[in-house]
């Protein structure tokens, strides 16, 4: 079958590749995956897989052979596959843990956007209630900001959401966002909670503007410059202020469902920016790389 595997030859990020059918486990289901989701930490840091391994974490597709142990989703059943390795491919072998059943009315295309995208935003904003609270997203314009900016808004929070530019400022506010901005010196607002993608410079500004008892979680670092804090600035009185690392990869299953009923309620969208053919995988990597995709990408596998 085909599949997109690791390249760390300059030709890369992924190349296409015959490679062995999946042998699913007792306690795996066989998943035909239609659509890909792409995500730009998995490609830009491709260094950390090994070289020839099919690569991928999200998708979507039809379970044609459910898990032999019984656990999981029957055959012909609607999933996003979410978090799971070896995704990038015509079919999978993964636990139905990383399982999400699509509901009727949800495109299989805009399920295989959440994953990542919409795990990792569910997972932090659930770490503290918002209702009337101050939350900033940086990297708002991406994935992950995306769907943090809806999730927020659903929760009750005053959203603020920081893009690299005007131009990537384009639809936030119809998705919730109370205030869209392009430079944190714009406001004065002390945030509760800030989720941010981007790191460097950047965490050092969200530093300043949290809010006593407030906590900036990291969850990406898409400008790949370090942050420095000015001397004094990690001391302070009154309620402790904190950062907080994100890494957890335990199973999705339970998170893709409750974001798949928020989008057959009508409640959450999918943040498709660019959609194609898998064919057209290089063009899609270049796009997001360049920042010229609002929201995800996702790819048809043909």
């Amino acid at each position: 079958m085909r599949a997109l595997v690791v390249d760390h030859s300059e030709a890369g990020p992924v190349r296409f590749a015959d490679v062995d059918e999946p042998v699913p486990s007792t306690g795996e289901a066989l998943v035909e995956i239609r659509h890909i989701g792409l995500n730009f930490g998995e490609l830009n840091y491709v260094h950390q897989w090994p070289a020839g391994a099919v690569h991928g974490h999200d998708a979507a597709g039809i379970v044609v052979r459910a898990a032999s142990d019984g656990s999981g989703p029957p055959a012909g059943t609607r999933v996003a596959v979410g978090m799971a390795p070896h995704a990038w491919a015509e079919r999978v072998a993964v636990s139905p843990a990383s399982l999400g059943a699509v509901p009727e009315g949800v495109d299989l295309a805009d399920a295989a956007a959440l994953g990542i995208a919409g795990v990792t935003p569910l997972r932090v904003l659930r770490t503290r209630s918002l209702l009337a609270r101050n939350v900033l997203i940086t990297g708002a314009s991406g994935g992950v900001g995306h769907f943090a900016v809806q999730l927020a808004a659903l929760a009750g929070a005053r959203v603020t959401a920081l893009v690299g530019s005007p131009e990537r400022a384009a639809g936030l506010r119809e998705l919730g966002a109370d205030k869209v901005l392009t430079d944190l010196t714009e406001t004065a607002d002390r945030f509760d909670l800030v989720l941010d993608t981007v790191g460097g410079p950047l965490v050092a500004q969200a530093w300043s503007s949290l809010a006593e008892g407030g906590t900036i979680h990291l969850v990406g670092y898409s400008s790949g410059q370090e942050t420095t804090f000015p001397s004094g600035t990690l001391f302070g009185f009154g309620e402790p202020r904190s950062i907080a690392t994100y890494g957890d990869m335990t199973p999705t299953g339970g998170e893709l469902t409750d974001l798949l009923g928020l989008m057959a309620a009508g409640r959450l969208s999918a943040p498709v920016g660019l959609r194609g053919d898998w064919q057209g995988v290089d063009d899609a990597v270049r796009a997001l790389f360049a920042r010229t995709v609002h929201g995800k990408v996702v790819l048809d596998v043909a």
